[in-house]
């Protein structure tokens, strides 16, 4: 079990798929980031602007450390973004600053979605803490071969699948976000046609990510499943 090479080729496609989706995200916006917008404007005031195009007053704008660690907490309705998108006026920042407003803008028009996966975090949470646990005491009574192993499997997977429909649900909102970032880029005038599209490149390609997340959640959903012998009968 422990040395099982379908679950090592499981694992291999998921790092596979999470590191290439991570470096063409982070080769897209380093490319994209040495192309100065025409309009100067930082991807803070970028930001404050797309706020104020859409009548959102009471979020704040703060700058945090790291790469890439750009996001919008709904809960206190603060939009973090890192010095390379903050203090920029690149293509890349306009498009990343964009992109986080457009999670502020769904929280300000109750996007379902959004709510769904805010709601849902502490349920992945909960699923992706006590699943490998469940899972491997159904393995060593037996998966599907026994009544215990069975249900135990049963209750390891779903709640492991917590944590893909988490992934899941991401998408719509990620996907979304971006496709109101670049309609505001382009509505309020701050990027030329060439600007957008640079701005959309680094945008699909952190997409990626989030799929590459899902596919990689799913697969191992699924190997669990097969290995529990809830798919295809029990495998030794």
């Amino acid at each position: 079990m422990i040395f099982d090479p379908f679950y090592l080729l499981v694992i291999g496609i998921g790092m596979a798929l999470s590191f290439y989706a991570s470096s063409v995200t982070k080769s897209r916006f380093r490319k994209y980031s040495q192309y100065t917008t025409r309009s100067r404007l930082t991807g803070a005031e970028v930001a404050r602007g797309i706020l104020n195009d859409n009548n959102i007053r009471d979020v704040r704008i703060e700058r945090v450390g790291g790469e890439l660690s750009d996001h919008y907490d709904p809960r206190t309705k603060t939009l973090r973004l890192s010095q390379s998108v903050h203090d920029s006026n690149s293509m890349a920042a306009f498009g990343v600053a964009a992109h986080e407003v457009g999670h502020a803008i769904q929280h300000a028009k109750s996007y379902a979605m959004l709510s769904f996966r805010s709601a849902w975090v502490p349920v992945a949470n909960m699923g992706g803490g006590l699943s490998m646990i469940v899972i491997m005491l159904a393995f060593f009574l037996g998966g599907a071969q026994s009544a215990t192993g069975a249900s135990l499997a049963w209750l390891g997977v779903l709640l492991f699948g917590c944590t893909t429909v988490f992934t899941l649900v991401t998408l719509p909102v990620e996907f979304d976000a971006s496709s109101r970032a670049l309609k505001c880029l382009q509505k309020g005038n701050y990027v030329s046609e060439k600007e957008l599209d640079g701005a959309r490149k680094v945008l699909n390609a952190a997409a990626m990510t989030y799929v590459a997340a899902f596919i990689t959640s799913l697969i191992t959903l699924l190997y669990w499943m097969f290995r529990l012998g809830l798919l295809g009968g029990r495998r030794d």
